[in-house]
């Protein structure tokens, strides 16, 4: 136990391994944020929102469960067993899109990609904050969510672009083909498991236990329950941009090329940014962040009925990619200080449940009021859920400035 640091410093080789990992693990995403409406128009002939939401449904529900049961297993099993089952489970995907002979198979497709992301996404995230420790928790959180987002961005830039050359499938799914089987030999060779710090950070944290982790994070501890309410709504509203942004875009007259670079730019943004939040959470108020953050995101979205040009709709999406990267990085930092390191695992992958079931409420809500009464009132409601979560935050979460002061003045001392 003597031999094992915790920091950033100590262990930068098998962090950065870690930073690249995750990179294709978001690229995993980003191959289907620009093209799945039009690949479900052209290729099946499914014209309803709800139906053609239904991929982000399936995608939310198994990505929601499957965080779940990492959070209670990493412990057990091991964050890279968990990681690698996870890459084996991405690697079918691709094809299975590009011989689909019906809708079915894709949602079959998403289901197995919901699954692979919260094995690879929550495994990648909790070994970084294993290895780094206490004191640079939020700048490791926003390195791993800018290489995942980032990676998002642009995989979803390049598979609009190669939809706009040479057709909506087979070849932007062979980028996906790449994607997996690189990350999969990646982890086998390169990543290291992380239970070993666990136990060391145990010997020195001084957090109160959680009585029951679930009943804790969801509802009862005002911190834990405020950010996971949050995260929720975050991810409600981004299946509803991943879903519902590409069909307007559609409607407007956008080639997939542009298409593709708007939507792109919003999880650029959103994983650039993380570069600088990540660090701003270990300094700044993580109460204040997450208000602003979710208070941007709001009211970007309530802009997008009312904007129709290129630079326009450019705008709002770097401002809701702004708004996430606020809040991204800060919700598992202040998940991870309000937890003990034992409890960590579960605490984050009950956050992430609760958070990638955002996914699905956000497809089936979105979908079913577009269906019903058009496209701009889906887009206000899912504005208005997001303002009001801002508000939950700026009432019900206590400040977390003092402690975080404390604990770097003690540091210094």
């Amino acid at each position: 136990m003597e031999h094992i640091k915790l920091g950033l410093k100590e262990n930068w080789k098998q962090f950065t391994i870690l930073v690249i990992v995750n990179a294709f693990v978001g690229g995993m995403i980003g191959m289907e944020r620009t093209i799945f409406p039009q690949f479900a128009n052209l290729e099946f002939g499914v014209a309803s929102k709800t139906a053609i939401l239904s991929f982000i449904t399936a995608f939310g529900l198994t990505k929601a469960i499957t965080n779940y049961f990492t959070g209670k297993l990493a412990n057990r099993f091991g964050r890279r067993n968990l990681l690698l089952i996870g890459w084996l489970l991405a690697i079918p995907i691709p094809f299975m899109l590009i011989n689909a002979s019906s809708w079915n198979w894709v949602i079959f497709a998403n289901i197995l990609l919901g699954m692979s992301q919260g094995l690879t996404w929550s495994s990648t995230v909790e070994m970084k904050i294993d290895l780094v420790g206490e004191k640079d928790r939020g700048l490791a959180i926003g390195l791993n969510e800018f290489a995942g987002y980032f990676a998002v961005g642009v995989v979803a830039f390049l598979s609009g672009y190669v939809a706009n050359k040479y057709g909506i499938t087979p070849y932007p799914f062979y980028i996906g083909i790449f994607i997996s089987i690189i990350g999969f030999f990646l982890t086998l060779f390169f990543v290291k498991d992380t239970r070993a710090f666990v136990h060391k950070e145990s010997t020195t944290d001084n957090t109160d236990q959680l009585n029951n982790v679930f009943l804790e994070t969801t509802f009862k501890n005002k911190t834990l329950s405020a950010v996971t309410q949050a995260g929720l709504i975050n991810n409600l509203n981004d299946g509803m941009i991943w879903g519902l942004f590409p069909i307007i875009l559609f409607s407007l007259k956008y080639n997939a090329e542009n298409i593709g670079i708007i939507t792109a730019i919003y999880p650029t943004v959103w994983g650039i940014g993380q570069l600088f939040t990540g660090k701003m959470s270990d300094i700044y108020s993580k109460k204040a962040m997450l208000f602003w953050g979710m208070l941007l995101q709001g009211l970007a979205i309530f802009f997008i009925p009312f904007s129709s040009s290129f630079l326009a709709l450019v705008l709002i999406s770097t401002i809701l990619g702004l708004g996430t990267a606020l809040v991204y990085p800060t919700f598992l930092a202040t998940i991870a200080q309000a937890t003990i390191p034992t409890q960590r695992a579960e605490s984050i992958g009950i956050f992430r449940f609760w958070r990638d079931l955002g996914y699905a409420f956000g497809a089936i809500i979105s979908g079913v009021t577009a269906d019903l009464f058009g496209l701009e009132y889906a887009i206000f409601l899912i504005g208005g859920l997001t303002i009001i979560s801002s508000l939950i935050i700026k009432f019900r979460m206590p400040e977390t400035s003092k402690v975080i002061k404390e604990c770097i003045y003690s540091d210094v001392q």
